[in-house]
């Protein structure tokens, strides 16, 4: 069933790509950041206490605490860098770079939980690396675009914090349940991403954002909390190896949507390394 739900996770991290590239286009993207926490906390709070699991509170430990609270931190530094990404690159750049993450996952639940690490996860990753580098195009630099490669410094991060945020995510949830888990370290989320704007003090543009903006920031706060619930979900039941891949084949419904949506085209290149990544990381379901 983990499956079921890592491949959930995937179809609307995918969409929340291109919902909140649209929502992003006329507003700061740390500030961007911080109101969709907002819709993402209390979408996962009104799951919590459907299911009635905030009677449990009480009897999480200190140590799923840390963990929780460690991945929280990380969530909310790879949203940032990820949303900066999104704002300076095209969406079909920045996700490739950022779906890099599933390599330093799968080293760090080798290294820090014990998954296996046998030869077919290792072609896989040989497979997902290629591809991805094959996708990653330079933007040739125009005299009045000095900054137009430095989406690819911020989807670099966005893409190591997220590799942490998998590990310590699976260390902080075994022992709590999935709903909870989440709806805790999207506190931790929103604390971090409204410090981030008051210290920058862009709290005082949001009288300035539009209409549109808002729709596409709450549309994709919406999918951010569904494929968050559905991720800690697999996590909490699968390994964080296999879970992660699953769940960064969200490339396929960002390509295709923002394809659809914003018109961006894949060149015969980025084609093939998209297809070289899918293959690595489906290649990864054949001993699941």
């Amino acid at each position: 069933m983990w499956i079921l739900y890592a491949f959930l996770s995937a179809l609307f991290a995918g969409i929340t790509a291109v919902l909140a590239k649209i929502g992003i286009e006329h507003t700061d993207s740390h500030l961007a950041t911080a109101l969709r926490t907002i819709v993402v906390a209390v979408f996962s709070w009104i799951m919590v206490f459907l299911v009635g699991s905030q009677d449990t509170i009480g009897q999480i430990t200190p140590i799923s605490y840390l963990f929780l609270i460690l991945s929280g931190l990380s969530t909310g530094a790879s949203w940032i860098c990820y949303f900066r990404a999104l704002a300076l690159g095209d969406v079909n750049k920045v996700v490739p770079i950022d779906k890099s993450s599933i390599l330093l996952t799968m080293l760090m639940a080798f290294l820090f939980l014990g998954e296996p690490l046998g030869p077919l996860k290792i072609l896989c990753m040989v497979l997902i690396g290629a591809g991805t580098y094959l996708m990653i195009q330079r933007r040739r630099a125009a005299s009045s675009e000095p900054h137009s490669n430095a989406y690819l410094i911020y989807a670099g991060l966005s893409a190591i914090f997220a590799a942490a945020t998998s590990i310590l995510g699976k260390l902080g949830i075994q022992n709590v349940e999935s709903n909870l888990g989440t709806a805790i370290r999207t506190v931790v989320v929103l604390v971090l991403a409204w410090g981030i704007v008051l210290a920058q003090g862009k709290q005082r543009q949001i009288p300035q954002i539009t209409k549109k903006s808002w729709l596409f920031l709450i549309l994709s706060g919406l999918a951010t909390g569904l494929s968050w619930l559905f991720y800690y979900r697999a996590l909490q039941e699968g390994q964080a190896s296999i879970v992660a891949p699953i769940d960064k084949l969200s490339i396929v419904v960002t390509i295709v949507f923002s394809r659809i949506f914003l018109g961006e085209r894949l060149s015969r290149r980025a084609l093939a390394g998209f297809l070289l990544l899918v293959a690595g990381t489906m290649l990864l379901l054949v001993k699941v």
